[in-house]
């Protein structure tokens, strides 16, 4: 089920950059019976919680990016009407409930927003006992669940997409190599089940302190697994933290990149520098489709004057998902059960699906590094019975 929108502007998709993942201690939010029911001939009241107010360096900056996705979404979608009310969080828990509490108070019927796990999971149980469903920008996997979506890339979904091309392309006899953050534990784990799933195989996983020290002393054990008959290495690591070090550490020792698949869970091409390490290159990673994401970009510049935080996209995608359910004129529009009607949703981040567990599904491509450029080697599905499910 894909939203309708206005013909001159319904062309628009993908972006994805992966959100630090944060381990949350809150109780999960509780299954509430499904959602409220609307009356899809009268505006639908939807709260965005932004981080507003908050110390953090940039979070006014995101909170605003996130509104303006926001209200450009609601001015593509057609024959729907949604009242949109902004409530800032501060990035703070314990604002971020009272928050979600005063927009139910206020009629809302679904929320959309917090950022930060916390933030959303806190949102969530406030106003699970209100039958009200989170669709929180958060990527963290930990807090899904019950009346509270994430919206945000997860690893899961990434390993899945990468390692069922692994498999195709006879790079399926897999390694994983992980730091022991919240973060690198999740990725080993997203890695593992993919690829149990697919017919791969795990040959090894190898940790290493978060540190420069640890990645080095961690080398030895990465070769000797990939020697055991590997022929890919997974690396969970970020772009701007042990990516840089790792690849040119394996290189060096002896792994190497034209018979062992060097792929990655996070993007590479972010920052643009990544593209001149000689360790990257002729990787793989996954990532939107390029084309549709600099449109979406370029109609965001054209209308507020500035390019999208590379996250706010995440809130067209909210509005895409809540206009095209209430388009259908169903009073159980934004109940569970319809949220995660499998055809799923067209946003600025291409297709994806909210699953019943809480949390998503979206369409990738596979890009690999060429001569420090990024070139598209396998498409993103435009549907989800297409090539890459």
């Amino acid at each position: 089920m894909f939203a309708v929108f206005k013909a001159a502007r319904k062309a628009i998709a993908p972006l994805a950059v992966l959100l630090s993942l944060i381990a949350v201690t809150a109780c999960q939010p509780v299954a509430t019976g499904g959602g409220p029911s609307i009356n899809t001939k009268a505006p639908v009241p939807v709260a965005l919680l932004v981080p507003h107010g908050s110390p953090n360096a940039g979070d006014d900056l995101l909170a605003q990016s996130l509104e303006n996705a926001a209200r450009l979404a609601i001015s593509d979608l057609e024959g729907v009407n949604i009242d949109l009310r902004v409530y800032a969080t501060a990035g703070d828990p314990v604002q971020a409930r009272s928050q979600a509490i005063a927009a139910v108070q206020d009629g809302a019927k679904i929320i959309l927003g917090p950022v930060y796990g916390e933030s959303a999971n806190a949102a969530a149980v406030a106003v699970a006992s209100r039958g009200i469903n989170v669709l929180s920008f958060s990527n963290n996997t930990t807090i899904a669940g019950g009346n509270l979506f994430i919206l945000g890339p997860t690893f899961q979904n990434t390993a899945d997409r990468m390692v069922r091309f692994a498999a195709a392309q006879g790079k399926g006899r897999i390694v994983v190599a992980h730091d022991n953050s919240v973060a690198g534990q999740l990725g080993r784990n997203a890695v593992q089940s993919a690829a149990a799933r697919s017919g791969a195989e795990l040959v090894g996983a190898v940790a290493y302190e978060k540190s420069q020290q640890g990645v080095i002393q961690a080398i030895p054990s990465i070769r000797s697994e990939v020697q055991k008959g590997a022929d890919s290495v997974f690396l969970t690591a970020l772009t701007e933290g042990a990516l840089p070090l790792l690849t040119q550490l394996l290189d060096e020792s002896g792994v190497d990149p034209e018979t062992t698949q060097y792929i990655g869970l996070t993007r590479w091409d972010i920052p643009p520098q990544t593209l001149e390490l000689p360790g990257v290159q002729n990787g793989w990673f996954a990532m939107p489709d390029p084309t549709m994401t600099q449109r979406f970009s370029s109609r965001y510049t054209a209308a507020f004057g500035v390019a999208p935080h590379p996250i706010g996209g995440l809130s067209y995608d909210g509005i895409a998902a809540i206009g095209a359910l209430v388009q259908a004129g169903k009073s159980d529009a934004l109940t569970g059960a319809v949220l995660t009607q499998g055809a799923g949703f067209q946003g600025v981040n291409g297709i994806f699906r909210l699953l019943a567990g809480g949390t998503n599904e979206r369409g990738l491509a596979v890009a690999q590094i060429q001569n420090k450029q990024v070139v598209v080697i396998d498409p993103a599905p435009r549907s989800f019975a297409g090539s890459g499910f």
